[in-house]
């Protein structure tokens, strides 16, 4: 065995990936985003992003779809996760891979049969559009909402729920004050999980005929369109949203992932 062999050299094929696929088109990114189309430096796409109205009401609405999706996925799921985790039921691992298995089948597939069933509800689908996305969001994301709650509330110490009760909480106080707080991380990786695809994801809207753009669709317009310049920006900017909210879930998951929300 060589000596001179380190661990470290083990995590070279990793820091070529990340040169490659992440470091260098986040720098062709900003070169397009801070540059005009003669290549000279320019605060212009920037200035316009928070100018441009339609710009702002795609991002206000794409916040918006998000945020609707995100609090249905989290109404739905968190009830069926409580359930199954406390329940003692011998089968609720099969239940709980009933609610994944839909993940397994072509995206496309799903939200086209989900389309078809619209359509014969509704008839036109073209009457509710904003509805009809965050339908067809929630029945994709759900599972993302569903299993990390679980995982959380199945790894619950039930000690603590035995010392609520013996200290004289009822059923309802020690799910406020225990369980609920103690669910916090698996509820932010939820939210983590469904919001920031919800914001992007216009592939639902395409399909359920809702011609209103959102970040993910704005984005490709203007690729399409070969403004690469002002594209790059949009894309810019919903990188920095993202990682601010990525960084301000993961702080809030550390404060509660040891029971340090308990009241």
């Amino acid at each position: 065995m060589n000596k001179n062999f380190s661990r470290k050299y083990l995590g070279i094929p990793y820091f070529i990936f990340l040169l490659i696929f992440v470091l260098l088109p986040l720098i062709v990114i900003l070169y397009y985003a801070f540059t005009n189309g003669e290549g000279r430096f320019t605060l212009s796409n920037l200035t316009g992003f928070f100018t441009d109205p339609n710009t702002l009401g795609t991002l206000l609405y794409s916040f918006c779809l998000a945020i609707a999706t995100t609090f249905l996925c989290l109404i739905l799921a968190y009830p069926v996760s409580y359930i199954l985790a406390t329940s003692n039921w011998k089968f609720k691992s099969v239940i709980v891979m009933i609610f994944v298995m839909p993940m397994w089948i072509n995206f496309t597939l799903r939200i086209t049969a989900l389309k078809e069933i619209l359509t014969v509800i509704e008839g036109n689908l073209a009457y509710h559009p904003f509805v009809n996305s965050i339908i067809g969001m929630t029945y994709d994301f759900l599972p993302f909402m569903i299993l990390p709650i679980y995982t959380t509330l199945s790894k619950l110490d039930k000690s603590l729920l035995e010392a609520a009760a013996d200290l004289g909480a009822g059923k309802r106080q020690s799910f406020y004050r225990v369980t609920l707080p103690l669910s916090m991380p698996g509820i932010v990786s939820g939210i983590s999980m469904v919001f920031l695809p919800a914001m992007t994801n216009y592939v639902v809207l395409d399909m359920v005929y809702n011609s209103t753009y959102i970040m993910g669709s704005l984005i490709g317009s203007y690729f399409s369109a070969y403004d690469w310049h002002n594209g790059s920006m949009i894309a810019l900017v919903l990188l920095i949203i993202i990682c601010l909210f990525t960084l301000f879930t993961n702080g809030e998951e550390e404060t509660n992932v040891r029971g340090g929300s308990l009241v």
